[in-house]
């Protein structure tokens, strides 16, 4: 497949040599030639610098790797280029004090869609550190990270699903473009958890067995505990009174 990347940053850096390494043809845009350039070589043979403009024009897929607020300007300058082609958002628009800045407003996702409004944007690729995705590949207690994706067209979701997989990932349905809101939502959520509070943010969430309630199963042991809990089992019933 052939991918266009706008921008030469960490995350353009991360996500493309992943899709270099997995065989596909990938032209690096950026307003620097010469960063162009270094991107370029450090990523290989399989890649090429060029203009945004020829970047966009370039693939099947492109990845816009742009801060959010520049993602939209350069976005709606490209968007005869972007016609038809597959967009792939992984801003996150989160500011000072972990602030959501689309707060109230359309999700950056959509706002890159209003922009171009020829191209089939996906959110996908938003919730992890670019160090993460430099990962080879990011599997944690022996299980491949799931990469949600929200949009609105089947066969855009389909290729990004393939991208995730190339990233050694797995892809997971988050809904549609209108969705992508909350997936920036949650990365303004865990970064302010993981930065802010040094907090594990995955545990915030009960596997997946329990998401609707307690499994089917054996009793919780819990339960035969008398009034009390543990305590009072092992003070004969004196954490109840008696």
């Amino acid at each position: 497949m052939r991918i266009g990347v706008l921008g030469t940053g960490s995350m353009a850096d991360a996500l493309a040599t992943h899709w270099v390494r997995a065989g596909h043809r990938v032209t690096v845009g950026g307003r620097d030639a010469a960063g162009a350039g270094r991107l370029a070589r450090r990523l290989g043979a399989g890649a090429e610098p060029a203009g945004l403009r020829e970047a966009a024009a370039s693939g099947e897929v492109v990845l816009a790797a742009l801060p959010f607020g520049a993602g939209e300007e350069v976005v709606r300058e490209l968007r005869a280029e972007l016609a038809g082609t597959v967009l792939v958002d992984c801003s996150n628009p989160v500011g000072p004090g972990f602030r959501l800045l689309t707060d109230g407003g359309p999700s950056a996702a959509r706002r890159l869609a209003d922009a171009a409004p020829g191209a089939r944007v996906v959110k996908a690729f938003n919730l992890c550190h670019e160090d993460v995705w430099r990962m080879r590949p990011p599997v944690f207690d022996g299980r491949p990270l799931a990469v949600p994706l929200c949009g609105d067209d089947p066969a855009a979701l389909a290729l990004v699903s393939g991208l995730v997989r190339d990233t050694g990932c797995l892809p997971v349905a988050g809904g549609g473009l209108e969705r992508a809101g909350l997936l920036e939502a949650t990365a303004a959520l865990f970064i302010g958890l993981w930065v802010g509070e040094g907090a594990d943010a995955q545990a915030i969430a009960p596997p997946l067995a329990y998401a609707t309630g307690e499994p089917a199963g054996p009793a919780d042991p819990a339960a035969d505990w008398p009034a009390g809990g543990p305590a009072a089992r092992a003070t004969g019933g004196a954490a109840d009174g008696r």
